[in-house]
């Protein structure tokens, strides 16, 4: 899949997002190892605590549809260029990721930025 697509998908995504606290809309979509892609965006509680990211809500959904392996995922925010995935997000991504690791493509006014998981994540937990 074209990494555009995957972003627009991102993008669209993120007009969903449910963020009337911090005002700081998020979507995201995972491109996985099988070639399909999950869509997700951000929802906030008013305990802050129980926020969940764009990036793991849809790699919640990607789980439940039964994936496994992430090899990619477009991240986008309206508020922010080149919206970057925060720890918990990176540590998620670290367990799903497939055997050649996940691209993470952002955008902003240059266009995509495409870094690595490795990158962001140098050494993301295991047991």
């Amino acid at each position: 899949m074209d990494y555009q697509e995957l972003m627009n998908k991102a993008i669209e995504a993120s007009t969903k997002s449910y963020s009337p606290y911090s005002k700081f809309a998020v979507g995201a979509c995972v491109l996985t190892d099988t070639e399909n892609t999950y869509s997700g965006c951000n929802f906030e509680n008013s305990s802050f605590g129980l926020t969940i990211c764009a990036e793991r809500n849809a790699i919640g959904t990607a789980i439940t549809a039964g994936e496994k392996k992430i090899k990619a995922i477009a991240i986008y925010s309206p508020n922010a260029e080149y919206c970057q995935p925060c720890g918990a997000c990176r540590q998620v991504m670290h367990e799903f990721k497939s055997d050649s690791g996940i691209d993470v493509i952002t955008t902003g006014s240059s266009g995509l930025k495409v870094l690595t998981l490795d990158n962001l994540l140098p050494e993301g937990f295991n047991l």
